[in-house]
């Protein structure tokens, strides 16, 4: 996500880090560098204009200029107005209605709109423990009311039934007293789309507007069309009136302009992304966090959230108490390497730690990516339960059965088993099978994999000195230690 940004923006920034001194036209000769930055980003021109004009204001004040680490307080002046262009604060979905709360869905066609629709559902029936009713508005695009049923059925969240023939307006209506009678407590609208924006498609929208009453009406739109999203954006404010905006396909934009010219252009806060295919892959957009991760700052907090979402902390405590014992076994392993890939795989968890986001290139030519997990994976499950609880069982012709088995040569499987070797053996010394964020915060965590991530060493990622120390003044969670 925002990969070329972060790329470009970090290498201008880390040139005026190291500087002792700076003068007013070191400050112009960045910024023009920066300028460059976000043009290729394809952030909106009237953002850039607005963004570099804050920030030179703020940087050649005498106080920057004369200050011990001048460059340093540039690097933060960029990052609050980067923060100030994304929305200063996050701003979560708002239900405060009298039940059904109702949300409208409404974009372009291809945006991820009925997809979207399914992920929001889930998350409100899971997260927020409320009770959803779906009901797709689109008869125009064909089988679009059936892919809202199967991804209903497919998350478990009840679909309006359908019926041959009704118009929107009459779906919506028959939605709301459907909604009421069964005590639901949200109802989304997944409105229908069109490839482009005409007047036949306001109209129906407006209409549903009027007898819905939607608490929330958010605009889906997709963050790889760059401009093209932004005019969209526009134009459903002027019009319809949006409350927010859901970018898609988030984890595919390595520029980023969308997200940055969204709120500035329309004044609708960014509520949510859509940072993969998979039904859960949702996340509240954080504007200081997202800031982090653009300047290559990271973004440990939202790691540790993601950690507590999708890791099984019943499975995550019975590996602990056998790590305790020195019992690690190739199975435990694989289950750790199952957990990591909840939570976004290596280059998700890469993207949010500080510092290592610039070597995500370097990593993953070295063959440290996600195709690494799945062959790691593939290795344990080629064994038999006897070898998977008692590796040292592993001879050379057994290995050379998984090798052929899982598709991998026998030094991959030599790799493996050395990995979990150090591991078990590092965690035998220590008595304390904590894992992953335990080597990350030295402190209580959900069980990851343990000494650091598969493949790194046994030195985790805060370095053979210790664990990674968070930036000043961020704070974890309650439930999670960690050195502040």
């Amino acid at each position: 996500m925002f990969e070329a940004l972060t790329n470009r923006l970090s290498s201008v920034l880390d040139g005026l880090r190291g500087r002792g001194a700076l003068t007013e036209a070191d400050v112009d000769a960045a910024l023009r560098e920066v300028r460059l930055a976000l043009i290729e980003a394809d952030v909106s021109l009237s953002v850039i204009k607005d963004f570099l004009a804050k920030v030179r204001e703020k940087a050649i004040g005498a106080d920057v200029l004369r200050s011990v680490t001048p460059g340093q307080q540039i690097v933060k002046i960029v990052h609050d107005v980067l923060v100030e262009t994304l929305g200063e604060e996050n701003s979560s979905l708002s239900l405060d209605a009298v039940p059904p709360a109702v949300i409208m869905m409404i974009g372009l066609q291809g945006s991820g709109k009925t997809t979207t629709t399914a992920k929001i559902a889930l998350r409100l029936t899971n997260r927020d423990k409320k009770k959803v009713l779906l009901a797709s508005l689109d008869t125009r695009r064909p089988a679009a009311q059936e892919q809202l049923k199967v991804l209903g059925e497919q998350t478990g969240v009840a679909t309006l039934p359908i019926m041959a023939g009704q118009a929107p307006a009459d779906i919506a209506r028959r939605a709301l007293q459907a909604a009421k009678l069964s005590g639901y407590d949200v109802l989304i609208l997944d409105t229908a789309g069109r490839l482009h924006i005409d007047e036949a498609l306001m109209a129906e929208i407006a209409q549903i507007r009027d007898l819905s009453g939607p608490v929330e009406t958010l605009l889906v739109a997709d963050s790889l069309s760059g401009q093209d999203a932004i005019n969209v954006a526009k134009t459903f404010k002027e019009r319809i009136g949006i409350t927010g905006i859901v970018l898609t396909r988030i984890d595919g934009d390595g520029r980023g302009g969308a997200a940055l010219s969204m709120r500035a252009i329309t004044g609708a806060p960014i509520k949510l992304l859509g940072t993969g295919e998979k039904i859960d892959a949702l996340e509240d957009f954080h504007p200081r966090r997202i800031a982090g991760r653009i300047l290559g700052q990271g973004d440990v907090v939202s790691l540790v959230e993601k950690a507590a979402e999708t890791v099984d902390q019943e499975k995550a405590e019975a590996i602990a108490k056998r790590m305790a014992k020195g019992q690690f076994d190739l199975d435990d392993l694989a289950e750790q390497l199952r957990q990591m890939r909840r939570m976004g795989g290596m280059s998700g968890i890469m993207g949010m730690l500080p510092g290592i986001a610039k070597a995500k290139d370097q990593l993953a030519n070295a063959g440290m990516d996600d195709n690494m997990l799945k062959r790691q994976e593939a290795i344990i499950q080629s064994m038999t339960k006897e070898e998977r609880t008692n590796p040292d069982v592993l001879n050379g012709s057994r290995r050379k059965r998984i090798a052929k088995g899982s598709g991998v040569e026998v030094s991959d499987v030599n790799k493996l088993l050395k990995m979990h070797r150090t591991m078990a053996d590092v965690m035998k010394k220590m008595g304390k099978g904590k894992g992953l964020m335990s080597a990350l915060f030295g402190g209580r965590g959900p069980a990851m994999p343990a000494g650091g991530l598969p493949g790194l060493g046994g030195g985790g990622l805060g370095g053979a000195g210790g664990p990674l120390q968070l930036p000043p003044g961020m704070k974890l969670p309650p439930g999670f230690g960690g050195k502040r």
